[in-house]
C-alpha cells in the first residue's frame, strides 16, 4: 500500500494531539507502518498546532510536504485555509466550523476572514464542514469535538469501525470513554 498522509491542525488546547494518538494507534493496530510527528509551536498561547500522521507498508519520514496530504482535519476554520497548500488535488478537508480569533484579531489589527468555506468550495476543494463543537456539547462534553472530527474522518478511511472504537477505549482517560465514544458515533453519523 502506498503511504497515506493526514495532517491534523488546530489551536493549542483543542485535542489535536489526542486525535493523532488515536489515529496512529488505529493504523498500528491494523498492521501499518506509522509515523506521527507533532509540532507544538506556541500551542499554550493559542497558537497553531500541527500533527502529521503517515501510514502505509513502509513509511520513511514523518513529515508531509506541500501537495501531499490525502486529508486535512482542521479543528478551526482559519487553520483550514492556512494548511490548504498541503492538500492533494483530490484530497479531502474536514473542518470544524469553530472560529478562534488569532492574536492580530484579538489586538484589533486584523479582522477574522469571512467566507473561508465558500472560498475553498469555489476553488474546488472537497470540504466537509461540521459544527463539531455543537455536536460534542450534545454528546456530553464540548471538549470532545476532536472525536467528532475523527468520526467524520473515519468515513473516508477504509477501516472497520470497531478498530476505531478499540483505539479510543485504549487511548482516552477511562472516565471519558463513554462521552468520547458517543462523540465519535455522532461524527460518523453526520458524515453518512
Amino acid at each position: 500500500m502506498d503511504t497515506k498522509n493526514i495532517i491534523i491542525v488546530g489551536v493549542g488546547g483543542q485535542g489535536t494531539l489526542l486525535a493523532s494518538k488515536i489515529m496512529g494507534r488505529v493504523f498500528m493496530d491494523e498492521g501499518f507502518d506509522v509515523k506521527v510527528s507533532e509540532v507544538h509551536g506556541m500551542s499554550q498561547r493559542g497558537g497553531s498546532v500541527v500533527t502529521y500522521v503517515r501510514y502505509g507498508d513502509s513509511v520513511a519520514s514523518a513529515v508531509v510536504d506541500k501537495g501531499e496530504a490525502d486529508m486535512i482535519i482542521s479543528f478551526e476554520k482559519l487553520e483550514s485555509a492556512r494548511w490548504l497548500p498541503y492538500l492533494k488535488k483530490d484530497g479531502v478537508l474536514i473542518t470544524n466550523l469553530q472560529e478562534i480569533d488569532p492574536m492580530p484579531v484579538i489586538m484589533g489589527k486584523a479582522v477574522y476572514p469571512s467566507g473561508i468555506l465558500e472560498t475553498l468550495a469555489g476553488m474546488g476543494v472537497k470540504t466537509v464542514g461540521v459544527d463539531a463543537s455543537q455536536l460534542a456539547e450534545e454528546a456530553g462534553n464540548v471538549r470532545a469535538a476532536n472525536l467528532i472530527l475523527l468520526g467524520v474522518a473515519s468515513r473516508f478511511i477504509d477501516l472497520p469501525e470497531n478498530v476505531w472504537l478499540t483505539a479510543i477505549r485504549a487511548t482516552v482517560p477511562p472516565k471519558t470513554i463513554e462521552v468520547n465514544l458517543t462523540a465519535f458515533a455522532k461524527g460518523r453519523a453526520c458524515a453518512e
